[in-house]
């Protein structure tokens, strides 16, 4: 079979810096996942304080996300040339000298690439995927807000947190019980990534071949629930539970990503206890 090229004399956009996170543990990933899936009876829902968002509106919000790029991504690239420095990977000096240097682009792009620079901010969200099952059909656990709006757990994490503490984090903040009992949450497994290509609503699970500084990265990690738990829902929220079926192919009702899970998921083998 004859290799694929592009076209002659064209190439695709390098993305020096883009790093994705891989803090969770994979050492015990297969092939063929079992998942535990418990009735939807087993789990008791309450109710908690109301939990708002960040940004009374999408305009808003993607008005902060400005922001923070302009504030935030300014602050990384000079804290990433002062660990350069510490670390005497690359001196001031050095750095003025090659720029004299007829040569100097082809060393430092190399350099750049080797030391994966995160010279601009990108927005970090994580999301959990819980589900449980009913007559013998998988549901997951969405959150709605209103009469048409849907969500899953989760949120954006602080700048250097780590994924899987974040979103345990997130979980706790939005469906953790109120008595002082502490939730145990279990990460299986990475089930999706997506990528916000500008400050605008569209997510891509790949990043467009356009685009060198996506503004957002979000991954989903499919969480194993106890057999039997309590949840506390914030009371602007309903917590529904919506069935594989349901979502397939219903971008319109829950979104692309929400009505993507089903093919997400198709790897795992379910187990209904």
């Amino acid at each position: 079979m004859a290799a694929v090229q592009g076209p002659p004399g064209k190439q695709w956009p390098v993305r020096p810096g883009v790093q994705h996170q891989n803090s969770h543990n994979t050492g015990n990933l297969t092939l063929n996942r079992t998942i535990n899936l418990y009735p939807l009876t087993n789990y008791t829902f309450g109710t908690k304080e109301p939990l708002f968002e960040k940004d009374a509106s999408v305009p808003a919000r993607f008005q902060r996300m400005r922001e923070e790029f302009v504030k935030i991504g300014m602050r990384r690239t000079i804290g990433s040339l002062k660990m350069i420095k510490d670390r005497h990977w690359l001196t001031t000096t050095t750095l003025e000298r090659r720029r004299t240097s007829a040569s100097y682009r082809v060393r430092h792009s190399t350099t750049q690439r080797q030391l994966s620079l995160p010279v601009w901010y990108m927005r970090q969200s994580v999301e959990g995927v819980l589900l449980v099952h009913e007559h013998g059909l998988p549901h997951v656990l969405l959150l709605q807000l209103g009469t048409a709006f849907f969500k899953l757990p989760g949120g954006e994490l602080n700048p250097g947190e780590d994924e899987i503490e974040g979103l345990k984090r997130l979980l706790t903040e939005t469906l953790g019980r109120q008595d002082g009992v502490k939730q145990e949450w279990v990460i299986e497994d990475t089930i999706g990534n997506w990528w916000r290509p500008n400050f605008e609503p569209p997510q891509y699970p790949y990043i467009p071949p356009h685009i060198t500084k996506p503004k957002e990265h979000k991954r989903l990690f499919l969480v194993q629930l106890q057999d039997r738990a309590l949840f506390a829902v914030p009371k602007n929220y309903k917590l529904v539970a919506a069935p594989l079926f349901e979502l397939y192919d219903n971008a319109q009702g829950y979104g692309p990503i929400i009505s993507s899970l089903s093919q997400s998921l198709c790897r795992f083998n379910f187990v209904y206890m």
